[in-house]
């Protein structure tokens, strides 16, 4: 895909939009249904909410209160013991309205307790139902549709719309391990997803608020899982598309646009050898030691280079093997990923021959997944940057509309013990989102 301008950011606008019964509805597309209430049903789940006043309930109690409304429990003001009570009524649940205070989260608030329920993937149950729960609040009070499809059991992709999206911001609720609680600075929010990406999906929801507020419509927001593993959510709602023109996709690039993304290429390899004791290693046939050579091999082999993506670059990320020390070891395993520039089909055949010619016998490299490098577009007034990594937009196969990648944050940080995210970069996120959607629908 190559780069196409879009006009400047600026200005505002104000549209209506329809809405329907989301419990008992259903749309095309595998979309808008209560998707396995065993699994998509929001029960007992995990809340924290520190350093707020700000509640909403995501989990009702089966008893009435004398008022015929139910009532729902979580957590405590803060310095206070007490829990905070909140109340929805009966007709609330038939409709599957959500009860919350008449407060909005700050974003700084929303980021800690997105944090705070752990989404590993592929866990992204409790997560999932939170954002449900949130996005229901949100569409009662402003006539929206808020619908969640299931991809896998215990694992559903969370949409809500506001009229016809023409823009859909878009980003994926699931994290690398391993879990880590929030906490706060002046400058920084710290833990797992702070950056990748909790914090984006906190400054787009208040985008999305702040939208409503001046009376914008016809966009709507879609969280999906499984990102960080093979994009299931993404190929998911790739078959069930809503009609949107264009998908903001929210990756840490330090709310600069990217221009493009590197690709990812996966590989297995398999050693087998033979067991022997260790004190007679020529009984045996060390799977360790062609496991070795193998990757020895594939270290040496050419990456190409891309004058725009940068370099393509090799990582042998986890390495298994062997039944004990005084073994002689019958198996062992490798995982490699490749970051791709371009065409993939140069460096798959370099990757076969360099296995091939290290050891002929007792290896095996066996693909797992390609995801294409992808060219994005600029848009007049955003810094653009490049990034490394890869994303859901290739996995979209653009049936949300034209694809762009922004959003608070560095990858730097991302999948490690200190991840975080400035503060000041998801309140600069909130006001960027809210832009590029004005802009983005005037185009259409």
């Amino acid at each position: 895909m190559t780069a196409r301008e879009v006009p400047a950011i600026t200005g505002s606008a104000s549209e209506g939009a329809s809405r329907r019964n989301r419990r008992g509805g259903s749309a095309a597309g595998g979309w808008g249904r209560e998707s396995n209430l065993r699994h998509c049903h929001p029960v007992n789940r995990m809340e924290r909410y520190r350093d707020s006043e700000t509640f909403f309930s995501s989990s009702l109690s089966s008893r009435a209160n004398p008022g015929n409304s139910f009532v729902g429990q979580t957590g405590s003001l803060r310095g206070t013991g007490s829990p905070a009570l909140l109340v929805c009524t009966a007709g609330d649940l038939v409709t599957g309205a959500f009860c919350k205070s008449e407060r909005q989260m700050h974003v700084f608030d929303l980021t800690r307790a997105l944090i705070d329920i752990p989404s590993i993937t592929p866990e992204e149950e409790q997560v999932g139902l939170y954002l449900y729960d949130y996005l229901s609040g949100l569409c009662s009070t402003h006539n929206g549709i808020v619908e969640k499809a299931e991809v896998e059991p215990k694992r559903c992709n969370v949409f809500a719309c506001f009229g016809s999206p023409i823009v859909t911001l878009s980003t994926h609720m699931d994290t690398v391990p391993p879990y880590v609680p929030s906490r706060v600075d002046d400058e920084f929010i710290w833990g797992r997803g702070a950056c990748d990406t909790k914090g984006i999906i906190a400054s787009m929801i208040v985008a999305a608020e702040r939208l409503l507020e001046k009376g914008v419509r016809d966009f709507g927001l879609l969280f999906v899982v499984g990102e960080e593993r093979n994009s299931a959510g993404a190929q998911y709602a790739a078959q069930h598309p809503r009609g949107s023109k264009f998908i903001i996709n929210g990756e840490p690039t330090g709310n600069k646009l990217a221009l493009g993304s590197k690709g990812a290429l996966r590989y297995e390899l398999i050693a087998r050898g033979r067991m022997a004791h260790s004190a007679y290693p020529e009984l045996g046939d060390s799977a360790i030691n062609k496991l070795l050579d193998a990757l020895d091999a594939i270290r040496k082999v050419q990456l190409p280079v891309d004058d725009v993506l940068g370099p393509s670059t090799l990582n042998i990320g986890t390495i298994h093997g062997g039944r004990a020390p005084n073994v002689i070891p019958d198996e062992a395993v490798a995982e490699i990923f490749i970051r791709l520039v371009g065409d993939s089909a140069g460096t798959r055949k370099a990757l076969a021959q360099a296995v091939g010619g290290a050891l002929v016998n007792g290896v095996e490299l066996n693909f797992v997944l390609e995801i294409p490098a992808i060219r994005l577009t600029a848009v007049e007034g955003l810094p653009t940057t490049v990034v490394a990594y890869t994303t859901d937009i290739p996995a979209f196969l653009g049936a949300w509309g034209h694809p762009l990648l922004l959003g608070p944050g560095t990858i730097h940080v991302a999948h490690t013990l200190d991840e975080r995210v400035p503060k000041k970069e998801l309140l600069d996120a909130v006001e960027i989102y809210q832009k590029m959607v004005l802009q983005l629908q005037k185009t259409q």
